[in-house]
């Protein structure tokens, strides 16, 4: 069973900040133990037939992938997020149902381990390489403060999904 704490072992405010992010992900981990393989794929509402638990997770992964490689680092867009359209705005949702739940996993935790070490290494106050859209430059700060947000927001989803796909609740 995954292991998590919101409480961080100092008061700092990267400390705090990097243990509700580390918080979140786990809670996103915790949420899919256990599933079956059929059961990650499944997509129980009618009006949301890419909301999968494995669409959530990969969405998860290539959302923090964008905000911290491509908006943070201002590194080149790669991933399934670069054959988005409007059409098809979330492609790596629809593509997970390929792939196995474990392996999604296993790179969101792989990946999350990655950012940890390379975020240590910025100031809070660091900006970000690319613009939004409106032509402001974020900071880390903010950077990590939207995906706690994102994250949090997603594990709803991934509570709701997860409970009508097998009736587990209360993660």
């Amino acid at each position: 069973m995954t292991q998590r704490t919101d409480t961080p072992p100092s008061w700092d405010e990267r400390t705090q900040l990097s243990t509700f992010l580390d918080y979140a992900r786990d809670t996103a981990r915790a949420k899919c133990e256990g599933v079956s393989a059929e059961d990650a794929r499944k997509a129980p509402l009618p009006g949301s037939p890419l909301m999968t638990l494995s669409g959530l997770i990969s969405h998860l992964r290539w959302v923090e992938h964008h905000w911290i490689q491509v908006v943070f680092l201002g590194e080149e867009p790669a991933g399934p997020l670069t054959e988005a359209t409007d059409d098809d705005p979330d492609p790596e949702m629809r593509t997970a149902v390929d792939i196995p739940l474990p392996r999604l996993l296993a790179e969101y935790e792989e990946q999350s381990a990655r950012y940890r070490r390379l975020l240590a290494d910025h100031d809070l106050d660091a900006k970000a390489q690319r613009p939004l859209r409106d032509g402001r430059h974020v900071d880390l700060r903010w950077v990590i403060l939207h995906l706690v947000e994102e994250t949090s927001r997603h594990n709803g989803h991934l509570d709701i999904v997860r409970e009508l796909v097998d009736g587990r609740t209360g993660v």
